[in-house]
């Protein structure tokens, strides 16, 4: 199946909503792995991933993703802000720039702020854990409804953990990869998330797939 990026767009777009909608976006194994041989997800989608990639982050309000991620995935500045996500306070050089909104507790050390600089936002809240009602409530007073995270797996083990995750877009990759990768969604404690299934689209032995959190 050919899709064009406006019948991409169509298939998810965000519903209308008056508080963050939390999208998280990922490549998956056939075997359940978040990441192939490499070490890094990048390389496992292929051009049909690609194209979605590109397509939920112009719907997006911001981008949120894990320093560890961004780091790994090699992120630079994109054209919608991006919410890095730390409690250490190391933000890649890369993302050391206007558009970066730094999200870490609001016991961060102070040092550690301080030499970020000018260049850098930074929503502080929650005291030894970040506070991610209070995080979303700021997102809200920006106007960032649209929320679209990229992990990585701990990141989204944490969201899903407090049952903030609305909507799922994974797209299963074509390959097999055993080792010690994680799952897509990694935390110590198991939940149970009732899901439902928005779409399923194989794309050139890619399966691309939006899965709604029922709430009912």
């Amino acid at each position: 199946m050919d899709l064009d990026d406006a019948e991409i767009a169509r298939l998810y777009a965000y519903p209308a909503t008056d508080r963050p909608w939390v999208r998280t976006n990922f490549v998956a194994t056939v075997d359940g792995a978040a990441h192939g041989a490499d070490g890094v997800s990048g390389t496992l989608g292929g051009e049909a991933d690609k194209r979605v990639f590109g397509v939920l982050r112009s719907l997006a309000d911001v981008v949120l993703v894990g320093a560890g991620t961004a780091r790994d995935e090699g992120y630079g500045p994109a054209d919608v802000p991006i919410a890095l996500v730390t409690r250490s306070l190391d933000v890649p050089d890369a993302l050391r720039v206007p558009g970066t909104v730094v999200v870490t507790t609001a016991d961060a050390p102070r040092d550690r702020l301080d030499a970020l600089g000018d260049d850098v936002d930074v929503v502080a809240r929650g005291t030894g854990a970040i506070d991610w009602t209070a995080v979303l409530d700021e997102f809200t007073t920006r106007g960032w409804l649209h929320v679209l995270c990229e992990g990585g797996p701990s990141l989204h083990g944490e969201l899903v953990g407090l049952d903030l995750v609305d909507e799922v877009c994974l797209t299963v990759a074509p390959v097999m990869a055993a080792g010690p990768a994680p799952r897509i969604a990694h935390t110590d404690q198991a939940v149970d998330r009732s899901m439902t299934l928005g779409h399923a689209l194989a794309v050139d032995d890619v399966l691309l797939t939006r899965w709604v959190r029922d709430r009912a």
